[in-house]
C-alpha cells in the first residue's frame, strides 16, 4: 500500500469520527457551565465572598451609633444600727427587705475616634480582597477549564498520529518481510523496520496513557466524561493578540491581574494598621446618652431604692490612654516592619505579572508564524514522502529512506498540534495575566471547533 492510500484512509476515519463526534459535541463554553455545577474550589470561594462583604458592612459600623440595653433583678436587705425619731424611723428603717428591678437604654456615638476611622476603612480594603479573590477563581476555573479540554484534544491527536504511524511502519515492516523472504531485500532493512515498529508500539502506549490522564484530569474539572468533546478545525486560522503591543498588555497587567491587585489591597490595609497605631495615643470623644427606669418591692426604704424612679442622661465622654506597659509602641514597630514585606510583596507580584503577560503574548504571537510554518512543513514533508516513495518503487531509494521521510511526517503532524495546542491555551492566559478573562473569551475559542 503506498503513502498516498494510508493518508486516504487515515483521513476518511478521521472524518468519520470528527461527523460522528460533533453531532453531540461538547464545546468549551459547555465543560464551563458543567465545572460552575461541580467545582468544589469555586463554590468554596463564594462562599469567601459572602463573608467578605460582611466586613464592609462590619466597617462602617464602627463609627455608627451603638446601642445596649441592660436589665438587672436585685434583691437587698438593709439593716442600720441608728435609732432614728419619728417620723425619720418611718422614712429611714432599721431593717428592711427587698427587690429592685433595674433597666437602661444607652446609645453611644463616636464623635472623634481615628482609630475606628482607620479600622473602617481596612474593612472595606478586607471586603474588596473578597471580591477580587472570588474573580480570581472564577479565572482560574476558565483556565483550568481551557487547559483540561485543549490537553484531552492533543492528547487525542497524539494518539491518533501514533496509531497512524504504527499502521504506516507495519506496512514497511511487512513490506521488508516480503522482500527478504523472496530474495530481494536485505535483513538489514527488515531488522530497521522491525525496530521502528518496536518503537512505535511503546509510542501508542505512553499515548493511550496520556490520553487517559487527560480525560481523567477533564472530569475531575467539570465533573462529566470527557467524551464527544468538539475537536478542533482542520484549518486553523489564528490571529495576533489585541492589541498587537507587549507594551499595551503589560499596562493591563499591571492594572488589572488579580495578584496585583490583592497585593495593592494588602498594601493600604498595612498602611491603615500604621495610621492606627499611630493615632491610639489619640483621645477618643463619644456622645453618650442614657434612659433608666428603678423600681422597688418590698419594705425597703425609699432612700435605698426609690421606686418608680426615671432618669436620662445625656453627655460628651472623653477617653485618652496614657500607658499601656510599651504595647503601644511596640505595635507601631510591627505594623511598620509588616507595610515594608506588603511593599515587597506588591513588587513580586507586579513582577511576576509581567512576565506572565510576556510569556502569554510571546505564545500567541509566535504561535500565529509557527502554525502557519508548520502547516507549509508538512505539505512539503508529504511531498517528499511521496517522492521517496516512488523512488524506492523504482530502486534508487530504499526502505530505510521510507521511514525517515514517514518519521518526519509524523513528526511535523505532532509538532503542529502542539503548535495549535500552545496558541490557544495562550490566550486564555494572556487574558488571565491581564485580568480580563472572562466566560466570552471560551466563546470566542469555540469558534475554532467543530460543531
Amino acid at each position: 500500500m503506498s503513502s498516498r492510500t494510508w493518508r486516504r484512509r487515515a483521513g476518511a476515519a478521521a472524518a468519520c469520527l470528527c461527523c460522528s463526534t460533533a453531532a453531540f459535541a461538547i464545546d468549551l463554553t459547555e465543560s464551563y457551565q458543567r465545572a460552575l455545577q461541580a467545582d468544589p474550589s469555586l463554590r468554596s470561594s463564594q462562599a469567601a465572598l459572602s463573608a467578605g462583604r460582611e466586613k464592609a458592612v462590619q466597617g462602617r459600623s464602627l463609627l455608627l451609633p451603638q446601642v445596649g440595653l441592660s436589665a438587672g433583678v436585685t434583691h437587698m436587705n438593709d439593716r442600720s444600727s441608728s435609732n432614728l425619731q419619728p417620723p425619720l424611723s418611718e422614712l429611714i428603717k432599721s431593717d428592711s427587705s427587698g427587690t429592685v428591678q433595674q433597666a437602661a437604654v444607652q446609645l453611644k456615638q463616636p464623635l472623634y475616634d481615628m482609630q475606628s476611622a482607620a479600622g473602617k476603612q481596612q474593612l472595606l480594603q478586607q471586603a474588596d480582597m473578597a471580591e477580587i479573590t472570588f474573580r480570581h477563581a472564577q479565572q482560574d476555573l476558565i483556565q483550568r477549564v481551557g487547559e483540561a479540554y485543549f490537553n484531552v484534544l492533543l492528547a487525542e491527536e497524539s494518539l491518533r498520529v501514533t496509531l497512524a504511524e504504527k499502521t504506516a511502519v507495519q506496512l514497511q515492516r511487512d513490506r521488508a518481510q516480503a522482500r527478504y523472504d523472496v530474495g530481494r531485500g536485505k535483513i538489514t532493512d527488515l531488522h530497521e523496520a522491525q525496530a521502528r515498529l518496536d518503537s512505535v508500539l511503546a509510542k501508542e502506549v505512553a499515548a493511550q496513557s496520556q490520553l487517559a490522564l487527560a480525560q481523567a484530569q477533564y472530569q475531575e474539572v467539570t465533573g462529566v466524561p470527557a467524551e464527544g468533546l468538539a475537536p478542533l478545525q482542520a484549518k486553523l486560522q489564528p490571529t495576533p493578540p489585541m492589541p498587537d503591543s507587549l507594551a499595551a498588555w503589560q499596562q493591563k497587567g499591571r492594572d488589572g491581574n488579580t495578584r496585583v491587585l490583592l497585593k495593592q489591597r494588602e498594601q493600604i490595609i498595612a498602611g491603615q494598621e500604621i495610621r492606627k497605631h499611630a493615632l491610639s495615643g489619640r483621645p477618643t470623644v463619644d456622645l453618650v446618652a442614657s434612659y433608666t427606669v428603678k423600681s422597688a418591692s418590698g419594705s425597703l426604704s425609699p432612700t435605698v431604692a426609690p421606686d418608680g424612679n426615671r432618669s436620662t442622661a445625656i453627655g460628651v465622654q472623653f477617653n485618652v490612654p496614657l500607658f499601656a506597659g510599651g504595647a503601644l509602641d511596640s505595635k507601631q514597630r510591627e505594623s511598620v516592619a509588616k507595610k515594608s514585606q506588603a511593599d515587597e510583596d506588591l513588587g513580586v507580584a507586579q513582577r511576576d505579572a509581567r512576565l506572565q503577560v510576556q510569556d502569554a503574548y510571546l505564545a500567541v504571537k509566535n504561535g500565529v508564524a509557527k502554525i502557519a510554518a508548520l502547516e507549509q512543513s508538512l505539505v512539503s514533508t508529504r511531498t517528499a514522502l511521496e517522492a521517496t516513495t516512488l523512488a524506492r518503487d523504482v530502486g534508487t531509494r530504499t526502505e530505510l529512506d521510507v521511514l525517515d521521510a514517514q518519521q518526519r511526517v509524523f513528526t511535523v503532524q505532532l509538532d503542529l498540534a502542539q503548535a495549535r495546542n500552545d496558541y490557544l491555551l495562550g490566550r486564555l492566559k494572556l487574558a488571565s495575566a491581564a485580568g480580563e478573562l472572562q466566560e466570552g473569551d471560551l466563546r470566542a475559542l469555540d469558534a475554532y471547533l467543530v460543531r
